[in-house]
């Protein structure tokens, strides 16, 4: 038989990476144990979807995976400086802006940072502008002015 008469969904094509940032993959211990648990996690889900001869899973999955194992391969752990006082990867900082907001954040890696759960990623502009700061300490930022209140 011809290959011409081969349904189209008989072809899986694999799908494209995801893409891995430039930056060095630092992570906290929390970030570590996330990435694992990934790993573990889409391991499990690839065995299942190959059992389930589902092709469009098994290219998902195997995407996903090759993806969180290069992370795990390439994460580099950061133990936080027993000094306080200074913004650093893993710092929490409560910042005070120019309007009068205040806002509490911690520096993590950039595949554990979740904003809107009050993670920004070490690589993101405010967490470089910050980076070596001390409490009393204020920045320009943009258009703002921001002074440190807290670093824990």
């Amino acid at each position: 038989m011809s290959r011409a008469f081969v349904k189209e969904m008989d072809v899986v094509e694999d799908l494209p990476d995801r893409l891995i940032s430039e930056h060095a993959n630092l992570v906290t211990r929390e970030g570590l144990a996330q990435i694992e648990g990934e790993v573990r996690r889409l391991s499990a889900e690839h065995a299942e979807a190959q059992a389930a001869e589902d092709r469009d899973r098994v290219a998902a999955t195997a995407r996903d995976l090759r993806y969180w194992t290069a992370r795990l391969a390439s994460a580099e752990l950061v133990t936080p400086p027993a000094e306080k006082g200074r913004v650093h990867f893993g710092s929490t900082v409560m910042i005070e802006r120019s309007s009068g907001k205040k806002q509490t954040f911690r520096i993590v890696g950039e595949d554990e940072a979740e904003p809107a759960k009050g993670t920004i990623p070490y690589a993101a502009p405010l967490a470089r502008a910050l980076s070596g700061k001390e409490v009393g300490d204020v920045i320009r930022f943009a258009e703002d002015e921001i002074e440190v209140l807290a670093v824990e």
